[in-house]
């Protein structure tokens, strides 16, 4: 029981992060659109990287597409790490990789409404 508890609370911390920074993406922030900038990606590039943040994010609070969700989200995750260390920013990966792992580690403890 704890650990759905547990596990419910790093489901709603991804959905939230994930909501958070695909909608600051989809508005085309300032913010992103200098972060995406360096990797020469476009404001067009930027909104779509946003919407399919935003579409795992929703994805992930189904128990149906949950694995998809996490899937989505762990693929936007490792775009981001593998462009900072081409451009060999060590500390951006180092704060991309919690986020990663958050991932994998709610696909490990599995959507706490599956039914057994």
């Amino acid at each position: 029981m704890i650990l759905k508890i547990f596990n419910t609370v790093l489901i709603l911390f991804a959905v939230f992060m994930g909501t958070k920074h695909g909608w600051n993406m989809l508005t085309a922030k300032p913010e992103m659109l200098e972060m995406f900038g360096k990797w020469n990606l476009g404001k067009t590039a930027v909104m779509i990287n946003g919407a399919v943040t935003l579409l795992a994010s929703v994805l992930i609070l189904f128990p149906r597409t949950f694995v998809w969700g996490n899937f989505l989200m762990a693929a936007g995750i490792l775009m981001i790490i593998c462009m900072q260390l081409l451009n060999k920013d060590l500390k951006g990966v180092a704060i991309e990789v919690p986020f990663l792992l958050l991932n994998l580690v709610i696909v490990y403890l599995q959507h706490p409404f599956k039914a057994n």
